[in-house]
């Protein structure tokens, strides 16, 4: 396992996307300053990465703001060739990116190489949706007058990406942006900066103008606090905890800038003893560990109606014992490493203080030979909703299962959460699907799926899972502002 990502990222056939520099005002800048990248898997030392002071981001604020002025005056088809372009080299690109993914993520090679077309699947939707930012004419209550609304781009916009999908992250905002004709600046999260930087490089040789889309790389809380204070930047996009998004929010209360935020999960899987059982089984698997259970839309709290329950459990916790763990870059691996020490640490505290509870361990819950950031995929029933599992968003390959006994009751419980991204639902009743699909106080409700995303959806969630959404028509409606204009006196 040593040594499998340097030597990966030697091997990659264009060279010149790992690359380490900040990218502002169209020039790759070094910094005396650095931040080490780091192989989740292994702890080995990929590639040092500018360290951007917080004038950085005045410079890339400044370039934004001249280069909105072309940009916005470019046609929405001129603009979507750029942005169709850009997606054609990523895919043109994708095992590289893939690879730069995996290094820096931990993630399974083959779920990189899906979030890599995923991610150029924005570009392309955003390309085309620019098309398409209809305003309206309204009919006049004024004699002699005619009322229109316009749509225009806001400006300078900026996005605060996380570590567990790089690429997307960046492609379902900066898609939008830049096809409502706004410029943005990009502050990827420390532990991933290479994806994003490879991207920029993509979009550059894309042809995207210098200053209308920037990669700021550094420690995030000081360049996000600066470009939050920027009264240049009227919207930004973040994907994150919901600790750290109240926290954005707040300082962008201060110039009252545009949010959109994607924060916490903590998602339902409610089975009822009706669903297809092969199905849910492989439907759940697939919903709690993707990514390595690293994912906002994980199912954290999977309810199982009890006449089935001690069945399902001894289904999912073999299937869960079948998974293989082990570094990203290996072949047929499941689970990765947890990319942050601090996820794999709160794994395991959840698992303890679950069992301490009385909850019964069915499947790993032992430390494994891999050790470092590695969780031993795990599966706990007889959870309670007292215990930590099932009050706290977990982000990693731990599965709590609880039994229930009425619809309305696990509905109840479902919907005892702050949190309100996405849940999921088993049933071959059709008026249960219903009757949950209205009742679930949830954003996004998956019906007997485990696969809702993708770029023509309204990805988003109620409570506080966050504000606006993403793809779809709406996510480019987050980055313009409806202009009313009345014209006078056309009678005289």
């Amino acid at each position: 396992m040593k040594g499998l990502a340097v030597d990966a990222l030697r091997r990659l056939k264009r060279r010149d996307l790992l690359e380490n520099r900040a990218f502002i005002a169209g020039e790759w800048l070094s910094e005396n300053a650095t931040l080490p990248v780091i192989d989740p898997a292994t702890g080995e030392h990929l590639i040092d990465v500018a360290a951007c002071p917080v004038e950085a981001v005045d410079r890339a604020v400044a370039a934004g703001s001249a280069a909105f002025l072309a940009w916005r005056d470019r046609t929405p088809l001129e603009r979507g060739a750029i942005l169709r372009q850009w997606g054609a080299l990523m895919l043109a690109n994708a095992e590289d990116l893939a690879v730069l993914m995996t290094a820096e993520q931990g993630k399974p090679l083959s779920e990189a190489r899906g979030e890599i077309a995923y991610a150029a699947s924005f570009l392309d939707w955003f390309a085309a949706e620019g098309e398409r930012t209809y305003g309206e004419t309204i009919p006049s209550h004024l004699p002699g007058s005619r009322l229109s609304v316009h749509m225009q781009p806001m400006g300078v916009t900026a996005a605060i990406t996380p570590w567990n999908f790089p690429s997307a992250m960046i492609t379902r905002k900066a898609g939008a942006a830049l096809a409502a004709g706004c410029v943005m600046i990009v502050k990827p999260a420390p532990e991933t900066p290479l994806s994003g930087l490879a991207l920029a490089r993509l979009g550059e040789e894309a042809g995207i103008p210098a200053g209308v889309l920037q990669v700021v790389t550094g420690e995030a809380p000081p360049l996000a606090r600066r470009l939050l204070d920027h009264k240049e930047v009227r919207a930004f996009s973040f994907t994150g905890s919901t600790e750290v998004g109240r926290l954005l929010l707040a300082q962008a209360a201060k110039t009252v800038k545009k949010a959109s935020l994607e924060l916490g999960g903590h998602a339902p899987f409610i089975l009822f003893a009706d669903a297809g059982f092969e199905q849910a089984v492989s439907g759940c698997i697939a919903a709690k560990f993707a990514t390595s259970g690293q994912d906002c839309l994980a199912a954290n709290r999977i309810y199982v109606e009890r006449p089935i329950y001690e069945r399902f459990i001894a289904a999912f916790g073999a299937a869960t014992a079948r998974l293989k763990l082990g570094h990203g870059l290996e072949p047929e691996i499941d689970i990765g490493p947890m990319t942050r020490a601090s996820v794999a640490k709160k794994c395991r505290e959840q698992i303890t203080d679950a069992l301490s509870a009385g909850a019964r361990l069915i499947a790993g819950g032992e430390a494994n030979a891999l050790g470092g950031n590695f969780v031993t995929p795990t599966v706990l029933a007889d959870v309670t909703d007292d215990m930590l599992i099932a009050r706290e968003e977990t982000f990693g390959p731990v599965a709590a299962i609880l039994p229930f006994d009425h619809e309305t009751e696990v509905v109840t419980r479902a919907n005892a959460s702050e949190m309100g991204l996405a849940a999921y639902v088993y049933t071959s009743d059709i008026g249960r699907a219903m009757r949950l699909s209205d009742r679930l106080d949830y954003g996004m409700v998956a019906l007997n799926t485990p696969k809702f995303t993708g770029a023509p959806i309204p990805f988003g969630g109620w409570k506080q899972s966050g504000l606006g959404r993403e793809g779809s028509r709406h996510g480019i409606t987050e980055y313009l502002e409806p202009k009313y204009v009345c014209f006078g006196n056309l009678a005289a």
